[in-house]
């Protein structure tokens, strides 16, 4: 019962530096993956053309970011683009984390195109559109609503993943528990702690995912 109280006061004693890192974590999520989704775009096009070397692109970018882990490229878009351009531990995280995730959102938004029925392509064309056209007016508007579900899914993963900028100094959520941790000699209980603000953050991004799936579903 001790043990629970000491946790509680721990709790809300620290709760204004994990509010901070709190909002780092969002403004790091939501950057990376605002980046993220123009990437996947850009890739998710090259797979579906009918140019072979952009399709080669997207192929070597897809394989590089699956075959290698999120932190080491982090480490490597950290210490490598130092090397080129002065970048602060919030852009260098960004960075690695929009790289990362911008593979999976091409697969998905891939994935939605291609689920398109023909038929849409074909009464685009006979409509005299060109390609161009047909894609931001037909199908993508349909592809995108398809894509949602399994887009909420990735948004929550970069979340996630967004706590290994802890390891390039970054005192987002992760980073302070480690802090705290180290500060106090307790690791345990701060690790405790951040489990329960990521827990809260992903239930919300979750409801608002299925809300905006039920939307879409009505409209439908």
């Amino acid at each position: 019962m001790l043990a629970i109280i000491d946790f509680f006061k721990t709790f809300f004693s620290s709760s204004d530096l994990f509010l901070q890192g709190l909002w780092l974590t969002v403004q790091l999520t939501a950057a990376s993956l605002i980046i993220a989704f123009f990437i996947g775009l850009l890739f998710a096009l090259f797979k579906i053309s009918n140019i072979k070397i952009l399709d080669g692109i997207a192929d070597v970018y897809i394989w590089v970011v699956r075959g290698t882990p999120l932190i080491v490229q982090i480490f490597v878009l950290f210490y490598g683009l130092y090397e080129i351009v002065e970048l602060n531990a919030f852009w260098a995280g960004t960075a690695g984390l929009a790289f990362h995730n911008g593979a999976y959102i091409a697969e998905i938004i891939r994935g939605s195109i291609q689920s398109i029925d023909k038929g849409q392509h074909e009464a685009g064309r006979s409509l005299g559109m060109k390609r161009g056209l047909m894609m931001r007016r037909i199908v993508l508007p349909q592809a995108f609503r398809r894509a949602i579900p399994s887009l909420g899914n990735q948004f929550i993963i970069g979340l996630k993943d967004s706590s290994l900028v802890s390891f390039i100094g970054m005192q987002e959520l992760f980073g302070v528990s480690n802090t705290q941790g180290s500060n106090n000699y307790d690791f345990l209980t701060y690790y405790l702690i951040v489990a329960i603000y990521y827990l809260v953050i992903v239930l919300i991004l979750t409801l608002i995912v299925r809300k905006v799936e039920r939307k879409l579903a009505e409209s439908d």
